[in-house]
């Protein structure tokens, strides 16, 4: 990995005086930084810490917040738990997968802008359907509103593009 990239990795250390007991938040602020945890920085981190890559890994895998896989800008989390799936979240995923271009396997666009993900609850019951993009969500999300939501921000990408 570039020189460059682990300067920052260096410089999340140093903010978190290189104390063991901050991996968490030292993770969540690396992966905020590159959008995921690249193995060779979990490497990194876990010998600048004094701490052996299993346990970094291990912290890593255990929790469903970090990812080993490249995200994109914009996560798009639609829940299937039950008051979702029974007003259709299964429909909505199949409509983002169509509408993104997604293969039956990939979670990610190829130009890593979206990322699709399904989770169990988002805590939104009386929202349902619900779908999170990043921090803000929308309830009772429709097939169309799904594709309008997605069509906003390619277009609000586009305008910073030309700007």
């Amino acid at each position: 990995m570039a020189a460059e990239k682990m300067k920052k990795v260096w410089e999340i250390l140093e903010a978190n005086d290189f104390n063991q007991a901050r991996l968490i938040p030292i993770l969540q602020a690396i992966q905020d930084e590159y959008r995921y945890l690249p193995e060779e920085v979990l490497t990194f981190t876990a010998t600048a810490l004094g701490l052996s890559p299993a346990k970094v890994f291990g912290v890593v895998t255990f929790y469903s917040h970090f990812s080993l896989e490249p995200k994109g800008k914009y996560v798009i989390k639609v829940c299937d738990g039950t008051a979702c799936h029974v007003k259709g979240s299964g429909k909505l995923i199949e409509t983002i997968r169509k509408h993104l271009e997604l293969g039956e396997k990939d979670r990610s666009t190829r130009d890593l802008m979206f990322t699709l993900e399904t989770v169990s609850c988002l805590g939104a019951c009386g929202l349902a359907p619900a779908v999170v993009v990043n921090d803000k969500i929308f309830g009772q999300v429709t097939e169309a509103g799904v594709r309008e939501i997605i069509d906003n921000i390619k277009a609000s990408e586009a305008v910073h593009v030309c700007s």
